[in-house]
């Protein structure tokens, strides 16, 4: 079986690690010697129950999460967050300011997903007294005006006084788009300029590079989201990490006036369920538990910190020469590129589909950039082996030298 795998480098779902599959493909058959299959078992059993519980463990473990933030479990994926978000903080906001007239949330574009974001906040919010604030926008500080190819500039933030929340993606997948996890950094996310003396109504979607690092100032968030399908798991499981202040009243909101709030979107719903108010996605979550169990065996966050750093630089060394020669040519400026996503095209009649079939014909796949920006998009999630990346690292080479002495 191993020989006929390839090495995927695909966006989401990911690979996952091998061992991790092996040991899955038992826990089908019998799920903690329950004589039943993971897929069968009840999540009301006692042996998925605290196996469950071992998986928050291990999350709250290894990323530091303080006993203010609960971690629930949850479906629908990001796009299912962009909704979530809005009614839960506004229902907050509403608890927390009954008498105000107009109501603000703050958003900062720097991709697809953020953009995806905004667009469905603008659809659950139109017609009422709530107002959307882009607070900043990559678009406008890139050089065509169009492209979102990296993080807004410090100075060009404007956040609301008093908003319901400040919304941003961490790391943006389609456009290769990361903050820079370095206090200090123009390409951090400017804390520094968030208001003062006050519970930060702080949300982040961390899909694509959650588990990958850790997070800065985790503490001052009011939620952070992943769908578990980049670094930690298949598709189907949403991890939440929600600040307890957070977990609202929903429908006692909609009695001054907020939105009400399907309740499988309610973070009080699925807190008070234990994040199974209904049947959670309990192979996407056992699978996960299997990942982060050999996460904490190899060390944690800091090992692969340390790994990802070293991945993501030998491949923006191959861009970097590439583009040297002009055979490649990043989108996305240095300071803000990510270390998940790499973005790049390779200019010239047919060059694309030759670099992808010259990696497909190396038993590497997965490189074709999203339909929307094209070129290549190189994933470095977690379950990628060094190796996988030095391999792609020297067809990347071979390329260059056979494009440029053609």
């Amino acid at each position: 079986m191993a020989a006929s795998r390839v090495i995927n480098f695909g966006a989401g779902p990911s690979c996952l690690p091998e061992d991790v599959l092996h040991e899955a493909t038992q826990g089908l058959f019998n799920f903690a010697d329950s004589g039943m299959g993971i897929a069968e078992i009840s999540h009301r059993s006692k042996e998925f129950g605290a196996f469950l519980n071992e998986v928050e463990s291990l999350i709250r473990t290894q990323l530091n999460v303080p006993p203010t933030h609960s971690i629930l479990f949850t479906q629908g994926g990001g796009t299912g967050q962009f909704a979530a978000v809005v009614l839960n903080m506004l229902a907050r906001h509403r608890l927390l300011h009954p008498d105000l007239k107009e109501r603000t949330i703050d958003y900062v574009l720097t991709g697809s997903w953020s953009k995806a974001a905004v667009k469905e906040a603008t659809r659950l919010t139109a017609g009422s007294d709530v107002k959307i604030n882009i607070a900043a926008d990559a678009k406008l500080h890139s050089a065509d005006q169009a492209s979102y190819a990296g993080v807004p500039p410090h100075d060009s933030y404007k956040f609301s006084e008093n908003p319901a929340l400040i919304y941003y993606c961490e790391n943006e997948t389609v456009d290769g788009v990361q903050f820079s996890h370095e206090e200090g950094s123009p390409s951090s996310f400017p804390f520094h300029l968030l208001p003062k003396d006050q519970l930060l109504p702080l949300v982040a979607d961390y899909s694509s590079s959650f588990m990958s690092r850790p997070i800065p100032r985790l503490t001052d968030h009011a939620i952070i989201y992943a769908g578990a399908q980049k670094n930690i798991g298949p598709a189907g499981l949403t991890i939440i990490i929600v600040r307890q202040d957070c977990i609202v009243d929903v429908d006692a909101a909609v009695g001054l006036g907020a939105t009400p709030v399907p309740a499988i979107l309610s973070y009080k719903y699925v807190a008070e369920g234990k994040s199974m108010p209904n049947t959670p996605p309990v192979f996407s979550i056992y699978v996960a538990g299997l990942v982060l169990r050999r996460m904490q065996k190899l060390g944690g966050l800091a090992y692969f910190e340390e790994t990802n750093k070293r991945k993501k630089e030998k491949v923006y060394q191959a861009l970097e020469e590439g583009e040297k020669r002009g055979v490649f040519k990043p989108r996305v400026g240095k300071e803000s590129g990510s270390w998940m996503n790499i973005v790049f095209n390779v200019p010239g009649e047919g060059a694309e589909a030759k670099f992808l079939k010259g990696a497909e014909e190396q038993g590497m796949k997965g490189l074709k950039g999203h339909r929307s920006v094209g070129g290549i998009r190189v994933s470095l999630y977690n379950a990628l082996e060094e190796s996988q990346i030095d391999k792609l690292v020297a067809y990347m080479r071979e390329f260059i030298e056979s494009s440029t002495t053609l």
